[in-house]
């Protein structure tokens, strides 16, 4: 069961314009035994730029096989370069 700190990979589409699948974030907080979570996504320098509560069934654990891969925010994305 993942827990807060986990790191996840979105597997869907959620309602969040700065989001897309395989975006990675942290658990911040389980929501009703696990059906539901907070996830914070950072930037790789470490700034929030999106917080969303999504469905169990729409992140999966980081695992050993996962490389990551950079894309930039849109322009009016909550995290901006500084």
């Amino acid at each position: 069961m993942l827990e807060e700190h986990d790191r996840v990979v979105l597997t869907d589409d959620v309602a969040h314009p700065d989001l897309e699948t395989g975006d990675v974030g942290t658990i911040v907080h389980v929501h009703r035994n696990g059906e539901a979570f907070e996830v914070e996504f950072s930037t790789l320098d470490g700034q929030t730029a999106a917080l969303a509560t999504v469905q169990s069934s729409q992140v999966r654990p980081v695992t050993g096989a996962d490389i990551t891969h950079a894309r930039e925010l849109q322009a009016g994305a909550a995290a901006r370069p500084r």
